[in-house]
């Protein structure tokens, strides 16, 4: 057995992530999108809606778990970020349809979780 620095760590659960949501239809758009506002882990398309997934990973869900580790003002750069990238790709926030999804992992890669629509306060 082999111990993954937290980037190797990051991005193997990550690409568990994608493979998760393309065996549940969904189409892979693009990976680690990264701008000063903050970084989107994955975006996803499921049918007309574009999805930006946040990927957490925890051994231990002793503080909360993995999904506890989203918090409001990770939620706000998220939101930063999405708008960004559409405006990247020529798209508007306000005419195209988008949601955040979180795929977290308590404990390893048989602990997944998918939760889609995560609040976005603000």
């Amino acid at each position: 057995m082999f111990l993954l620095n937290k980037k190797q760590t990051g991005d193997h659960y990550e690409n568990e992530a994608c493979r998760y949501l393309q065996r549940h239809g969904l189409t892979h758009l693009g990976s680690n999108a990264r701008f000063k506002q903050g970084e989107l882990d994955l975006i996803m398309r499921d049918g007309a809606c574009i999805v930006f997934v946040e990927v957490k990973f925890r051994k231990k869900s002793s503080f909360g778990g993995a999904a506890a580790a989203i918090s409001s003002q990770k939620q706000q750069r998220l939101l930063r970020a999405a708008y960004l990238w559409l405006a990247n790709k020529g798209l508007s926030a306000t005419s195209t349809e988008f949601r955040f999804d979180a795929v977290t992992f308590d404990g390893g890669v048989n602990a997944v979780n998918w939760v889609r629509n995560i609040l976005i306060e603000g």
